[in-house]
């Protein structure tokens, strides 16, 4: 699965764009806890979540790109094989 992060500038668009496309439940919120607990606990994620055009959203959010490495990092070592990666 591929996600387009074109025109994604902010924490709480990148945040909707995951709960639309994921399929993440209706009380879902903009939190990076949140994401990690839908990721791994609540949603079938596929083998491959692809993030492109993502250059944008990290020249804007640094520190949330920062955090989505991270969040990238831990779930390809506790999800194994599965992975998100960036493109």
């Amino acid at each position: 699965m591929t996600l387009d992060l074109t025109g994604i500038t902010t924490k709480a668009a990148i945040h909707q764009l995951f709960k639309e496309q994921l399929g993440f439940e209706e009380w879902y919120g903009p939190s990076w806890d949140a994401f990690w607990d839908s990721i791994v606990a609540i949603v079938e994620m596929p083998l491959v979540l692809t993030l492109t055009n993502w250059q944008e959203f990290a020249q804007h959010c640094p520190h949330d790109m920062q955090i989505l490495r991270q969040v990238m990092q831990d779930y390809a070592e506790e999800m194994a094989p599965k992975r998100i990666v960036l493109a």
